[in-house]
């Protein structure tokens, strides 16, 4: 049996803490994860990872292995790489998680004419907002708008989303256009939190190069993208979002811009990688490819 593929599937078992979603990462049954798993504490002669029936973990020697492996696999890519001059050879699967918005308006339209590029490639595409574990739920990236504190991974800059405010017409009909700060006493603002139950910022905005936040009223409070366009386009209040996302409804009518100077700081966006974990030629490739795409954004 191929060794390679032995320490492939004990790391990625090691990084999930699971046989199932290693197969499901590796497109493997998980009867052949653990035939992997069992096949390599034979041959090393020491059992690897403590299996329970709630967790799967690494044991001391499984620890030292799993280092070295890393590094003994990550030197195995970059030499199957190094002569290959043809982009349709690059090969493997790719997992990465980012925002719906941007999957859906700008990645997903463009995305055929990379796999074009590169055919041989299987791409799992995760949409969420939320902060997410790259080692434990197996992501080779993410894209995510906004400021990254999480110093465990490596945030490769893109650029920034200059920000609007804006609402439908039918709210402003209702309620009003806004003109000064003030205004904003009588109107609502749809809140968007990352998770429910925290603290909205209320209207944030530059003034004096300081950054100002002002609680507002609001009857709705979403935690996903997509939910604070659609509240935003059935007129439950003011959003404060990227341009760029928007775009498509102001140039329908659909959404009109308000209160033009008073816009919350540009929003970073940027791909994460785990800084730990050393990054697959195709990885690198789509991660440049994304890196392209959405700069021309910008």
């Amino acid at each position: 049996m191929n060794k390679l593929e032995l320490l492939r599937t004990f790391v990625r078992v090691s990084e999930l803490s699971s046989f199932t979603l290693a197969g499901e990462s590796l497109g493997l049954p998980r009867s052949t994860v653990s035939e992997h798993v069992q096949s390599l504490e034979t041959l090393l002669g020491t059992r690897l990872l403590q299996r329970t029936t709630r967790k799967v973990q690494a044991t001391q020697d499984g620890l030292v292995l799993y280092e070295r492996s890393k590094d003994l696999l990550s030197h195995m890519d970059e030499i199957e790489g190094l002569f290959r001059q043809d982009p349709a050879s690059l090969t493997g699967r790719i997992r990465v998680d980012m925002p719906n918005i941007l999957s859906r308006r700008l990645i997903m339209p463009l995305l055929p004419e990379f796999m074009a590029c590169h055919p041989n490639l299987e791409l799992e595409i995760s949409c969420t907002d939320r902060r997410v574990d790259l080692l434990s739920e197996g992501f080779d990236c993410v894209v995510r708008i906004g400021a990254q504190p999480d110093q465990s991974v490596v945030a490769r800059h893109l650029g920034d989303f200059p920000m609007i405010n804006c609402a439908s017409p039918a709210y402003l009909e209702r309620y009003g256009v806004p003109q000064t700060l003030e205004d904003l006493a009588q109107h609502r603002l749809v809140h968007y939190v990352g998770v429910l139950g925290s603290r909205s910022e209320g209207f944030v905005y530059e003034q004096d190069g300081q950054v100002r936040r002002l609680p507002m009223a609001g009857s709705v409070t979403v935690n996903s993208t997509d939910a604070y366009e659609s509240a935003c386009l059935g007129g439950f209040g003011l959003v404060q979002v990227p341009r760029t996302g928007m775009q498509p409804h102001l140039d329908t009518g659909e959404l009109v811009t308000v209160l033009p100077q008073f816009t919350a700081p540009a929003m970073g966006i940027s791909i994460l990688y785990a800084r730990q974990r050393h990054l697959p030629l195709r990885v690198r490739v789509f991660m440049d490819w994304l890196g392209e795409v959405i700069r021309s954004t910008l």
